[in-house]
């Protein structure tokens, strides 16, 4: 019996026993309600700036009434790009927007195309109130093809070569430019005029855009004119920026030279007119002289057909103080229609940027055809070219076709079949220009021809 009894009491033992725990398994709660107690009261003592873990009675939930506080939410700061000032430039924005329609066009299957006005004085008009010839609506098109891929590769490739120049703040000549295209594989240029002419259609394309071609970074090589006179020019130092200014009554024997580009120059002066000389030998007399400070004006000399930068200086300086222009030239036909009309109302070729670079305001002091007959003028035979010029000039020249007086003059040259140059004066005189000649003239300034 006592063995019995024995048995009986390790199978109690058995029973009351618990099976301990599988690793890594929590015990069992008692009852659902005592573990939400024991937890909800675990809950209220967390810190809730504290990530601390929070018990749940499921994965990923809370116990019953309670709610995981909120958290401010936090607005993603929006990353805008700034564009620089050089991308804010007229030009870049009009290269930016020309190459934006390119690329759309390609997107869309179609073909890319350039257009340009046609540079010609067939494409020209002449407004004697608006005082220079203004391109016509004659545009040439230029579309992408097996033909034209190389050149239309060779324009893109000046429009981003303008782009970075900008970027730089540099600039490049018609030559420079020849040879950075030696780096573009097969896009480079074989001859300097191939060049020049993708150039020209680049700056008549932005020229539609009020663009020029100083603006677009390509400067000319040839000299600009020389000043002298009542004329304190304020320039700028590349290298600082800061303000100089130049007196151009203080180069001695020499002349102040105007820059390729004139964009940024201002101007304080109390001459009473600026004279455009065409030769530079009757500009030294002057100046040797004193003649600009005897009589309070600017002279400058244009040395033949004046420059793009010549003749936006004049502009420029004339516009913004507000004196007159006068011109003296040789009396031939190229001295009138090549020199004076170009500085006057540009030329056909040039109608797309004449707006920027003639003088409308500009008259002509001399020499005239009646001069010759007047003053007694040596002079020599008018050429055959010399003929033909002054016949198409009044035939198919809108300027002179536009002003009666100066179809007068040019019938008046071609009858006496004549020229005389500015030094004939000297016939009279070495210094009979500045004493006799100019004083006589500048007394009587509205006898001028427009």
């Amino acid at each position: 019996m006592a063995r019995r009894k024995k048995k009986v009491t390790k199978r109690k033992k058995k029973a009351g026993r618990k099976k301990a725990p599988a690793r890594g398994k929590a015990p069992a709660p008692a009852s659902l309600e005592a573990s939400v107690t024991v937890r909800k009261r675990a809950y209220d003592k967390l810190d809730y700036e504290e990530e601390a873990p929070v018990p749940a009675t499921e994965a990923g939930g809370l116990p019953p009434g309670l709610k995981r506080p909120r958290r401010k939410a936090t607005k993603k700061a929006k990353v805008t790009k700034k564009k620089s000032a050089w991308q804010k430039t007229k030009v870049v924005t009009a290269i930016d927007k020309t190459a934006k329609g390119l690329h759309a066009k390609i997107m869309k299957g179609q073909k890319p195309e350039l257009r340009s006005p046609v540079r010609a004085l067939s494409n020209v008009k002449y407004d004697i109130r608006v005082g220079y010839f203004q391109i016509g609506r004659q545009r040439k098109t230029r579309t992408l093809t097996v033909n034209t891929v190389r050149t239309f590769a060779q324009t893109l490739r000046m429009m981003g070569l303008s782009k970075d120049m900008v970027r730089e703040d540099t600039f490049a000549t018609k030559r420079d430019a020849y040879y950075q295209s030696k780096n573009w594989g097969d896009a480079r240029f074989d001859h300097q005029s191939e060049s020049d002419t993708v150039m020209d259609d680049i700056e008549a394309t932005f020229s539609l855009d009020g663009v020029t071609r100083e603006q677009l970074r390509f400067y000319p090589d040839e000299h600009g004119g020389a000043v002298a006179g009542q004329l304190v020019v304020i320039d700028r130092d590349p290298a600082t920026g800061r303000s100089i200014e130049i007196d151009c009554t203080k180069f001695g024997s020499g002349a102040y030279t105007i820059p390729h580009s004139v964009e940024h120059l201002k101007f304080r002066t109390k001459a009473k007119f600026v004279l455009a000389i065409e030769t530079g030998g009757m500009f030294q007399r002057l100046q040797y002289h004193a003649y600009p400070t005897k009589v309070n004006c600017v002279i400058v000399s244009m040395s033949g057909v004046p420059t793009r930068a010549c003749r936006r200086f004049i502009r420029r300086l004339s516009d913004s103080q507000k004196i007159p222009v006068y011109a003296f030239v040789d009396c031939d036909p190229y001295g009138v229609s090549n020199i004076y009309r170009s500085l006057k109302v540009g030329s056909g070729n040039a109608a797309h940027i004449n707006q920027f670079y003639c003088v409308p305001q500009a008259r002509f002091l001399g020499v005239m055809p009646q001069d010759i007959i007047d003053y007694k003028l040596p002079t020599h035979p008018l050429k055959d070219v010399d003929v033909r010029r002054a016949k198409d000039a009044l035939k198919n020249d809108p300027f002179f076709k536009a002003h009666k007086p100066w179809t007068k003059a040019m019938q008046q040259l071609l009858k006496m079949g004549v020229r005389a140059e500015q030094q004939a004066l000297a016939k009279w005189g070495l210094n009979y220009v500045m004493d006799v000649y100019l004083p006589a003239k500048l007394k009587n300034t509205r006898a001028f021809l427009p």
